[in-house]
């Protein structure tokens, strides 16, 4: 049998392509105007469906219900118009952030629902919502200093055959380079922001709740980055979707270049550039054909007065040669 070539955890995948994105946006796009539609005719039953009775209690009291119908429906449509207006747009209006919000965390598992029923999967349910949630925190182009910035990480990054415990201490990690906490650690060090790993949605809670961070860039699955980012609203969230070679919560590895990207877009640009020229300030290691030769000969001391070769200083010979 031909064995299988190892997975580099470091190596970035191949990455979905426009078209793929473009149907995530139109599929979120579609359930979450297919579940809008639903909760209004829901709302407009409860009024018809007692309209009648309601004369016996008093003349007006069926157009009281009524408005009261009705403004409930308008702040249900109000709130989707600009989640859709959002999505499509790309950019982000003040009146719509709360209703932004409340769409996204009321009608998810409503859009889940009805995805069910019409045969979509609950995966690309929440990828699509995933997709979008991203979008629509680019759209509110904020940026924040490093200190402000939390890296959340699932624990099935570390390797399943690690003996260290990373989850209450990161820094336990050796760099062996076997699991990309390695890589994640040299992100850490080199853009100055928090990183830490989660077992689960509690001490994720906890962790939050302790760094205290103004934006969460997360790794993770569909299931985890869909219900965190539900959980932590208003706290924005970035997901990053981790990759699976051998299957669900079992040596996940993580998609550096996109992951980078993501977490310079939001950095505060002053702060990008200082870090940027301390990284190109730092000397390179020599390689070893860039190390100069070494000479067969054994160097003579230089006489500080006239330049030359010093004949008779016996002691010296071994000596590296200095400039005048």
């Amino acid at each position: 049998m031909q064995q299988k070539k190892p997975l580099d955890p470091l190596r970035m995948p191949e990455m979905p392509s426009d078209d793929e994105i473009q149907a995530r946006k139109r599929l979120f796009v579609g359930l979450i105007l297919g579940a809008s539609g639903l909760v209004c005719l829901f709302f407009v039953l409860l009024w018809i469906v007692p309209f009648v009775g309601l004369n016996a209690v008093h003349p007006y009291a069926p157009w009281i219900w009524g408005l009261v119908v009705s403004a409930l429906v308008s702040v249900v449509l109000w709130a989707s118009l600009g989640l859709v207006l959002n999505i499509t747009t790309g950019r982000s209006f003040p009146f719509f952030k709360r209703q932004r919000g409340m769409t996204v965390k009321l009608f998810l598992p409503l859009m889940t629902l009805l995805g069910r029923a019409l045969g979509i999967s609950k995966e690309r349910i929440r990828n699509s919502f995933i997709k979008v949630n991203n979008e629509l925190v680019r759209s509110e182009a904020k940026t924040y200093a490093p200190q402000e910035v939390l890296l959340l990480m699932p624990h099935c990054l570390q390797n399943s055959r690690c003996d260290h415990r990373l989850t209450y201490d990161i820094d336990n990690c050796v760099r062996c380079g076997k699991c990309p906490i390695k890589g994640l650690l040299e992100l850490r060090d080199k853009y100055g922001v928090h990183l830490a790993i989660a077992t689960g949605g509690t001490i994720a809670r906890r962790i939050v709740v302790q760094k205290r961070p103004r934006l969460i860039v997360a790794v993770a699955c569909e299931r985890d980055l869909s219900s965190g980012i539900q959980d932590t609203f208003p706290l924005p969230v970035y997901g990053v979707l981790n990759l699976r070679p051998h299957g669900p919560c079992l040596d996940t590895l993580v998609p550096f270049p996109q992951l980078e990207q993501a977490l310079r877009r939001f950095l505060d640009p002053a702060q990008l550039a200082e870090i940027d020229a301390a990284a190109q300030s730092k000397p390179d290691k020599p390689s070893k054909r860039s190390r100069p030769a070494k000479s067969d000969k054994p160097s003579r001391p230089l006489d500080a007065d006239s330049g030359q070769i010093d004949k008779t200083d016996k002691t010296d010979e071994h000596t590296t040669p200095t400039s005048a």
